[in-house]
């Protein structure tokens, strides 16, 4: 399968490999008699950053954001 990169994941086999393998690993949790795909987006989260993986098709779109850091709200 073909992909198509840009930004921090340009030509990151490693980490498309990676989440290729979440995707899988989740796939396999489905419901029985259920033939469709138990999710349609997973975030994940690591401190500074969120990987937004969404299926479409036979398609993984994966979007890389920083998080925004917000101080503890004090009461």
């Amino acid at each position: 399968m073909p992909r198509d990169s840009s930004g921090d994941l340009e030509n990151d086999e490693r980490t498309a490999g990676v989440i290729s393998e979440l995707v899988n690993t989740a796939c396999a949790f489905r419901l029985p008699r259920c033939p469709e795909v138990p999710f349609r987006r997973i975030s994940v989260v690591f401190g500074e950053h969120s990987f937004l993986v969404t299926i479409s098709g036979q398609k993984l779109f994966v979007v890389k954001r920083q998080n925004s850091v917000r101080e503890p709200v004090i009461v």
